[in-house]
Parts: structure tokens; sequence; C-alpha cells
């Protein structure tokens, strides 16, 4: 981009101890403590100044912490619902749509949220050709999102993603050579693709992307919080999403603790609701259950339970709930609550919504929407409270819509099984 930017500036914070560390380049972790934690960025700005629409998603880059400004990005959008609000008998409903929609002036090309991430992880990054291969895993959104990212604006990307959901990875376009597409064997899960990447990464020349332990992640996914708070003008009194890993939750809760300071928006904490999808609910069971340890279950078990959900992107075995700064605090912290959503709530709320908003939204963004039902239907929200509901994709039907659709292939299928000998060796053929 030609716009003139400086790198923002900001310290990391360990949620454990609170001490304060400069960002080395790509620090991950507290160095040196024990009790496991997230790192939060702390901003050297402490007013949020938007840079305008131009800017897409940098717009809020005060708070992102990066050093450089990414092509072809676009900012979350927000309005005031009309139909869904009056249907659900709510005054103040505003959703948050991150997805692809020009009419409401939404361009997300892969029509997930997960660009929020990609943008700013990649913005994180020098540039640099001697910093390696950035390594990801994903179920699906997340692949897509990187890959288109990361070819746009030719970042070197290996992918890691389960045998059974490549066919998420769908673009308007061939994707660059610089990203490459490792699956694992059909009949794994995203659990199988997450320690395939934490094997490669240790691999020379390779690093990994750190997922919510990466403090770009999370401030990436906090615009939607923004985005919603700057439109409303204040921050909401309700924040709905659905969780996979609950690192977008994480995320809202952190952002809406630096809208408290910035002091222009009021002083509430927006109560977090999130939700599950039947019958893989750990962190649901968890939360029900009072503790801050996820439930134990047998890796079998996991993956039926994985195959069995509409919303295959809410399927992590090893999501941040239980440490320093995670899920688990995020909600103790704002009263917040854990939904189970059945398969057949989330089709009638997927359907609901297309009807009264008129865009296609994603699974998961109907497990979110089918959560804002129940709480009415049991009456656990003030019908005039402000209430945000982030929509986490949506808009793919409109989208694909007359266009030639181009799937990235897998370069190599690999287990985690294999051992680091056998996946090395195999990775050596490929070039970047």
């Amino acid at each position: 981009m030609t716009k003139e930017f400086l790198p923002t500036r900001y310290r990391l914070q360990s949620q454990a101890t609170g001490a304060s560390y400069d960002d080395t380049g790509w620090l991950l972790d507290p160095p040196g403590e024990q009790q496991p934690a997230l790192l939060r960025a702390v901003y050297e700005s402490s007013v949020l100044s938007l840079k305008g629409e131009e800017f897409g998603l940098y717009t809020f880059s005060d708070w992102l912490p990066i050093r450089r400004m990414l092509k072809g990005s676009s900012a979350p959008v927000s309005w005031h619902s009309k139909a869904l609000g009056q249907h659900l008998g709510l005054e103040n409903l505003y959703i948050t749509f991150s997805g692809w929609w020009p009419e409401r002036g939404a361009f997300m090309r892969t029509c997930s949220f997960k660009e929020t991430e990609a943008f700013v992880v990649g913005g994180r990054l020098r540039g640099e050709p001697d910093e390696g291969v950035l390594v990801v895993a994903s179920a699906g959104n997340t692949a897509r999102s990187f890959a288109q990212v990361c070819s746009d604006n030719n970042i070197p990307l290996l992918l890691c993603v389960p045998h059974d959901n490549i066919n998420a990875l769908w673009f308007d376009n061939e994707i660059n050579p610089c990203v490459k597409l490792i699956a694992t064997p059909p009949g794994s899960d995203y659990f199988d693709a997450i320690q395939l990447s934490n094997i490669i990464a240790g691999l020379e020349g390779f690093f990994p992307e750190g997922g919510a332990r990466n403090v770009a992640r999370r401030d990436g996914m906090g615009t939607t919080f923004l985005a919603a708070t700057t439109y409303i003008g204040q921050i909401p009194d309700y924040y709905f999403q659905a969780v996979g890993s609950g690192t977008g939750a994480i995320a809202a809760w952190e952002a809406n603790q630096r809208l408290i300071a910035d002091g222009r928006f009021g002083g509430n904490k927006s109560r977090l609701i999130v939700s599950q999808n039947e019958p893989f609910l750990p962190m649901y069971l968890a939360w029900k259950a009072g503790s801050r340890q996820l439930p134990k279950a047998d890796d079998d078990t996991m993956r039926r339970q994985a195959s069995a959900i509409m919303a295959a992107v809410l399927s992590n075995r090893k999501p941040p709930y239980g440490l320093a700064g995670g899920l688990f605090d995020a909600l103790s912290d704002t009263n917040g609550k854990i939904f189970s959503v059945s398969n057949h709530e989330a089709h009638a709320a997927s359907a609901l919504f297309e009807k009264l908003e008129g865009i296609d939204i994603h699974p998961a963004a109907a497990v979110a929407t089918a959560s804002l039902i129940n709480a009415v239907h049991q009456e656990l929200i003030d019908p005039t409270a402000t209430i945000m509901l982030n929509i986490t994709g949506g808009g793919e039907k409109l989208f694909k819509s007359g266009i030639n659709l181009h799937y990235l292939n897998p370069d190599l299928l690999l287990s985690p099984s294999m051992g680091t000998y056998e996946i090395a060796r195999q990775l050596a053929a490929l070039k970047w």
C-alpha cells in the first residue's frame, strides 16, 4: 500500500504475572514464566483514532501489533438490525458482519472474519526473506483466509488442514505458489492438523503462526468489537459469538478493556455469551461444571463428535480455555455464559437470518444466532439492552454466484504419527 505508515508502538504483558516485555519479533509466550498464560499487547496510544475507510482493516492500526500494512483488507461492518431485532423483540440489536456483501460495504473475499487475523498476523511480519515459512493449522476458514492474504502479498505459507475439510479451500483466482497445502489423512480432525503443524513448525526454516498465543491474531479478531462499538457509540451490553477455540471472545474482552480506558464509549464490560455446537461441547461442559479444566475424552470420541456438528470450524480440542487470560477468565470477568446449540437450531437460525436480514451466513454464525434466539426465549436479556451479534462469516452464496472457483489441492498427505524425520524428508521436496 502507498499510504504512509509507521509501525505501531506497544509492549507485551503477561496475563499471569503482569510482567511487561518488548516484542522481540515473534514473541508468543511470556519468557521464562512457568504458569501457562497469554501475552496481551499494551499500546502506546490509549485512545483509538480511526484512520478512515480507505485503510480497510488498518483503520484500527492504533491497536494492532503491526510493522506494515498489506494490500486488500476490508473492515467488518455494523448496522442496527430492524428485521431480526423486531422479530426477537430487541430494540437495540446490532449486527457486525464479516464477509462478502458489497451493498453493505463488506468486501472480505474469503467471506470470513478470519481475514481480520490473517491481515494482522501478516502485518506483524517484517516481510524479509530470512523469516522462513509461516505454518498455520486450520479446520477450513482460517486456511482459506491465510491462503488468500499470503498469496496476494507474497508471504511464504504452509497450511495444515484435515483432508475432509479441504473443500473449504475455494478461491476466486489461482493461488500463488508461495502457499503450500499439507492435508492430514481422511478421517482426521483439526487436532491432528494442529499436531502436524507443531512438528513442522519445529523444523529449520519454518515457524508457527501461534494461534491464540499470537497477539496479532487476537487483536485482528478484536476489530469486530471495535467496529461495533465505534458504530454504536458505546460498548455493547452483550456480545454473542460461537466459539471453537474461544479466541474471538477473548479478543472482544481485551478490546472492551481498551475501550474502557479510552473513555469515550462508556465503562461497562460487555457480557460474553458464547456458544458451542452439539455434540462437541468441551468448553460448555467445563464452564457448566465451574471448572478451569476441560473434561477428559478419548481421541475417537472427540473425532466422532467433531464430525457430527454442522459448524466444523468449532471443533478445537485444545482451546485456550483455562490458561491465564483465556476464555475461562474472560467469562468469569464478564459474568458470561456458554450455550449449547443443536444442528437443528443452527439450521433454523441460518434460514431465519437470511430471510430477515437478506444474506446467507456461515454455520458458526448460525450457531451464534441460535444462541441469541435461545437467550431471548429464556428471557435472559433485557429487550432494551444494546446487543452485538458477531456474524463471523457470510455472503458465500452471493460471492460464488457467477464466478469460476479455484480450489487449492494438497501438495502432500502427512500424518503426525509418521514422525519428525519422515515428515521433514517429504517436506524437503517442496520449494517456495
